[in-house]
């Protein structure tokens, strides 16, 4: 009963859409009931109003009522905990399945009073308790299990506090227009197809005079016009620009070309031979029903093909 009561009323206030942009926190945004140790507090004042009244006690009216005016106070300072906090999104680093994508929220504090023992979870309680000092920005972090591939959303969040003595519950709904990707599951370690490359390598990268592929540390001999210049300028040591020529076939990582296994064990096994071909620095290509992707060798390359392979037969990009 209670727990269709608690969905009903949070649809009733959480009718709006995801968030973009920066959320500002005002009195229309939150939300304050007493707690249970705020319910046993008001029991407490009740019985001693009674035994005031009853043995009219001047002083015991006089704790009492201070007693009120404190509890009063505290929810007071309960509200000011959460008013006027400014929340941005931030970027969601993709993870493998079975791994933790960390949402990250940007926190800003504009007023003169610090934030203390605010907390932040989602509906599976997956939790993080954090303050945040005045006139500061902090960012938070919150860690929610990837348990399949595709795109995994914050969900509504709740962010709330108990502070300053426990005695009242002041929350707020949150919900970002912000998603993290989820890529498959990489397969145990299984050797490259090399069947796929016609010289059963691939196409490996090897030091000459074509791409630039990076820096190293200088050592004495090297030629003076590969000295990366710029870097040295941004004082990050004498370094030298490194150059890659290519050599041999491609290598394919072809769906056609695997056993008749599960759909989602082919996506695990492509997943691993992606992170090895990239580790040996193999020049490889991915081939899907319906999409294929060029031959190449960069970061930029390895996202693409993983981000395929996290969205295949998702109907989402």
């Amino acid at each position: 009963m209670f727990a269709t009561f608690k969905k009903l009323f949070r649809n009733w206030a959480f009718r709006r859409s995801v968030e973009t942009g920066t959320l500002v926190l005002n009195q229309r945004r939150i939300y304050i009931v007493p707690s249970k140790q705020g319910f046993g507090f008001a029991l407490v004042l009740v019985l001693m109003l009674l035994g005031d009244i009853n043995y009219n006690l001047s002083l015991g009216y006089v704790l009492t009522f201070l007693l009120a005016t404190m509890a009063g106070m505290t929810m007071l300072y309960a509200f000011r905990n959460l008013a006027q906090l400014e929340i941005q999104a931030g970027y969601v680093e993709p993870v493998f399945a079975g791994e933790a994508a960390r949402f990250v929220f940007h926190f800003n504090n504009p007023g003169t009073l610090p934030r203390y023992q605010i907390h932040l979870h989602d509906d599976e309680q997956h939790h993080t308790v954090f303050d945040l000092p005045a006139q500061h920005s902090t960012q938070v972090e919150l860690a929610i299990p990837a348990t399949q591939r595709g795109w995994l959303d914050s969900g509504r969040l709740t962010l709330y506090t108990h502070f300053p003595l426990g005695l009242f519950y002041a929350w707020t709904y949150i919900h970002f227009d912000v998603r993290g990707l989820v890529y498959p599951k990489p397969a145990a370690p299984q050797p490259l197809p090399a069947s796929s490359a016609q010289d059963g390598i691939g196409k490996m990268l090897a030091a000459g005079d074509e791409d630039f592929s990076g820096l190293r540390n200088y050592v004495a001999g090297d030629a003076m016009p590969r000295i990366a210049w710029k870097a040295l300028a941004r004082e990050q040591g004498l370094q030298v620009k490194q150059f890659a020529s290519q050599q041999g076939r491609e290598l394919w990582l072809d769906w056609s070309q695997l056993p008749n296994i599960a759909p989602e064990r082919k996506l695990e096994l492509l997943a691993r031979w992606v992170l090895d071909a990239d580790a040996q620095g193999l020049m490889y290509g991915l081939r899907l029903p319906g999409s294929e992707i060029a031959p190449q060798h960069n970061p930029g390359h390895r996202a693409e093909c993983l981000r395929r392979l996290a969205l295949f037969g998702l109907n989402e990009t």
